[in-house]
């Protein structure tokens, strides 16, 4: 007993003193990089999973030519966000336009250890039926109908970031933080190529819910805060989002204890590159519904 006992505390205090050198020879790697060659490398590496590195606001984004743009859209994708620690308020909304039915959708909320937000342009190539939007597959648009998009995201009025670009998926995600969705507020414009299309934009945001006061339309951009949602939510069990939300609450302390010696995300997601490649990979995993 005795014997075991010394043996186990050999074996703690080896792997103690192997960790502690493997963490010091991390750091010293990262201290020999310029910023541009941590940007580099980060965007290098995220770049498989759909995004890259924006330093400004010390999040990350996704990329045009995400992998996801070939996998489009369908309501059952936020039905199933649970499954895959996502937590999340949504507003989509529905318009005719071009004889064809678009959808454009807006996030807020929880993604595994991500605060984050999203706004989404799809379209399907068909007249769609109200009742059947939610059945429906829509695809992304194409480069030449990506509109330009800004939206900033903001938690008990501090403001997380600012992202602005002419996108088809626009998002941001702040990594190793925690927040609740309805504490977040996501200030969304969009502005639209023509008057005609922007009008069936309004009118689909009449219909989920908005009054014309909460619309400020300047020229062809249209400007709105996403607080609490006016459509109604995806069917989620309470239990399940419960349990979902204190894992996430658990893995993003867990995060910053690891990640402690750095100090931004660009420092933090490389240590935990070199440290635990898996929880790495695991951490970019950001997909919805039944994308790989």
């Amino acid at each position: 007993m005795y014997l075991f006992s010394g043996l186990l505390f050999l074996v703690c205090v080896v792997f103690f003193i192997i960790n502690h050198h493997r963490k010091k020879r991390i750091l010293k790697k990262l201290c020999c990089m310029d910023s541009c060659g941590k940007m580099q490398l980060l965007d290098k590496l995220a770049e498989p999973f759909g995004f890259s590195y924006l330093c400004q606001d010390d999040i990350l984004t996704s990329r045009q030519d995400a992998w996801q743009r070939q996998f489009g859209y369908c309501s059952l994708f936020d039905r199933s966000a649970s499954r895959f620690h996502m937590v999340f308020d949504c507003e989509p909304v529905y318009f005719f336009y071009d004889d064809r039915t678009w959808l454009i959708e807006f996030w807020k909320g929880q993604y595994g250890i991500n605060t984050g937000a999203e706004i989404g342009i799809y379209q399907a190539d068909a007249h769609v039926s109200p009742e059947h939007c939610s059945d429906t597959l829509f695809h992304s648009i194409s480069d030449s109908e990506l509109l330009p998009l800004s939206m900033e995201l903001s938690v008990h009025g501090k403001r997380l970031f600012r992202v602005d670009e002419a996108h088809w998926w626009l998002t941001g995600f702040c990594m190793g933080r925690y927040s609740r969705p309805k504490d977040l507020v996501l200030n969304c414009s969009l502005t639209f190529p023509n008057p005609c299309m922007m009008e069936r934009f309004l009118s689909g945001m009449l219909r989920a819910g908005y009054k014309s006061c909460d619309l400020t339309v300047c020229n062809l951009t249209v400007s709105f805060c996403f607080s609490s949602p006016r459509t109604r939510q995806p069917r989620r069990c309470r239990l399940r989002v419960w349990w979902v939300s204190l894992q996430n609450r658990l893995f993003c302390r867990i995060y910053r204890i690891i990640t402690r010696p750095c100090d931004c995300t660009l420092d933090r997601i490389l240590y935990l590159y070199y440290y635990l490649p898996a929880a790495f990979r695991r951490m970019l995993r950001l997909k919805r519904g039944f994308r790989p």
